[in-house]
């Protein structure tokens, strides 16, 4: 007779595969609660304590590590030294494992739990076992997953439990193992340890089809990065309430509009394309500000993204109707809003409440090169404009300064070199990803037109040399930011002076490469 060994804390289907299983013939055993849900089924199994004669002890910390289990997932049946030691112990081989593990993930998320609590959900036992049936594949079918239940059942039934299948369900049990174990090891780590020796990333995918990747020919797949001690931002869990299935870029583009509205107070909206941010503005309500923002660059505001930090009421609707957008991201839509902007069939539309919040920072960024991460502090910007210091003869004035800040928090989500331009809370011009910092100047210069006459500028990181504050003072700039620090700061704010405009310095750079 087979035996299967059943212990999970998630129990969905988990009565109906054990009742599948008997149907087959094998001989259940299962631990605690998942013990107790089968029998209250009707369904004849074993406690643990029966098969290895030791009850349960120390609060059901220790329960099944033990040879009588640990033997019967190990042992390799095709070697007969190890079928006359299992023997001589009295180790009956176990079959089939389903295990899942202790819900350590919903614990941390929550906030203010105790270390106490969190630790207390660290499962031993159950990763033991999973780790053993997995390692022993050819002997052990292993489930972790309750969409797997029924798939194994229809392959043990017709004698199709084949080594590949069993190597696969051997990887997702690891696969599983892994998150898990890693998720531990963030929660212990805190912030004591940023960069620790052994860096693990844990992610698990979500329910989001993406169409494609960045382009149609390459496939894609979205995973969301677990939650511990605090709700995290994620457009990964903003409801869709209208339009068709988001795509690798829309996912991208809306990201990158969320983290920029998300760092303005009042009312925002932030349009992106190519995860630049082309238009943005404040206002004294959504719409005004949605308007003011489509204004900033309406050209490249076609097929673009649209982030909002406020609700979209039927007057914010009417402005996004007049463009053409792929998405737009908000705390909520009323529904009239919503039904106007259902008759954009194309559409997406995203809620998520979180966006009508101010951005904390924090975190750790994490990207990908040729066989390998490069891992560092997410950037956040700590200097404010109290904070900056006036190197020119000119004072800005209190509007200066209002803009000044509108310029610098834009600048720091463009792509370096970057330059914006702004006026009365609205870009005017952005010039960005250039290689060198005039050209960025001119760009930005260009695209503000007229309206360049009268901006403030803000600059990521320093100018160099003085060519760059010459052009923006030709364009008719009043006031620049900038971080400082050029061997030629000297220069530069001369160039300043000389033109008797306002220049501040901020000690502190936002290059985004």
């Amino acid at each position: 007779m087979p035996r299967a060994l059943l212990s999970v804390y998630d129990k969905t289907g988990i009565v109906e595969l054990a009742g599948q299983l008997d149907s087959l013939g094998y001989e259940l055993v299962s631990t605690g609660g998942t013990h107790a849900a089968l029998t209250g089924a009707g369904l004849p199994v074993r406690s643990v304590g029966e098969v290895t004669g030791f009850p349960e002890i120390l609060d059901g910390r220790v329960k099944t590590l033990h040879p009588a289990i640990h033997g019967g997932l190990l042992g390799r049946m095709e070697l007969p030294d190890h079928r006359e030691t299992m023997a001589s112990h009295g180790i009956v081989p176990i079959d089939l494992l389903a295990c899942n593990l202790y819900p350590f993930e919903a614990t941390v998320a929550t906030p203010d739990i105790s270390f106490d609590d969190a630790v207390e959900q660290i499962d031993i036992g159950g990763l033991a076992m999973i780790r053993a049936a997995a390692k022993n594949q050819r002997n052990v079918v292993v489930l972790t997953d309750p969409r797997d239940y029924q798939r194994a059942f229809d392959r043990l039934a017709t004698g199709s439990a084949d080594v590949a299948w069993r190597r696969s369900l051997s990887a997702a049990a690891f696969r599983h193992v892994s998150y898990y174990d890693s998720l531990v090891a963030r929660y212990l780590d805190g912030d004591t340890s940023p960069f620790p020796d052994e860096l693990t990333v844990s992610a698990r995918a979500t329910e989001l089809d993406l169409r494609y990747g960045e382009n149609p020919h390459q496939s894609a797949r979205a995973y969301r990065t677990p939650t511990i001690g605090r709700v995290d931002f994620s457009v990964l869990d903003a409801e869709k309430l209208g339009g068709k299935a988001l795509s690798y870029n829309n996912v991208l583009d809306t990201d990158a509009a969320a983290a920029v509205v998300r760092s303005f107070v009042g009312p925002a909206c932030v349009v992106v394309k190519h995860i630049i941010p082309c238009g943005v503005a404040i206002g004294s309500d959504a719409a005004t500000a949605t308007a003011r923002a489509i204004a900033s660059d309406p050209v490249s505001a076609f097929g673009g993204i649209v982030a909002i930090n406020r609700p979209v009421d039927e007057a914010t609707a009417d402005v996004l109707l007049k463009t053409f957008f792929e998405v737009v991201l908000a705390p909520a839509f009323t529904e009239a809003a919503i039904e106007r902007l259902r008759a954009k069939t194309q559409l997406r539309l995203l809620a998520h409440p979180m966006v009508g919040t101010v951005s904390s920072g924090g975190g750790m960024s994490i990207r990908t090169i040729a066989g390998g991460l490069l891992a560092q502090r997410a950037d956040a910007r700590s200097t404010t404009p109290d904070g900056w210091t006036v190197v020119t003869t000119a004072r800005p004035t209190a509007a200066d300064i209002d803009d000044l800040g509108f310029a610098w928090n834009v600048v720091s989500h463009a792509k370096s070199n970057a330059i914006a331009l702004a006026v009365d809370g609205q870009l005017v011009g952005l010039g960005c990803g250039q290689p060198n910092r005039l050209d960025a100047v001119r760009h930005a210069v260009e695209r503000a037109g007229d309206r360049a006459g009268g901006a403030v500028l803000a600059s990521d990181a320093f100018f160099p040399f003085a060519d760059g504050v010459e052009a923006a003072v030709r364009a008719g700039v009043r006031a620049i930011v900038q971080p400082g620090g050029s061997v030629r700061d000297a220069e530069v704010v001369a160039a300043a002076n000389a033109a008797d405009i306002a220049m501040l310095f901020t000690g502190e750079r936002h290059f985004r490469h």
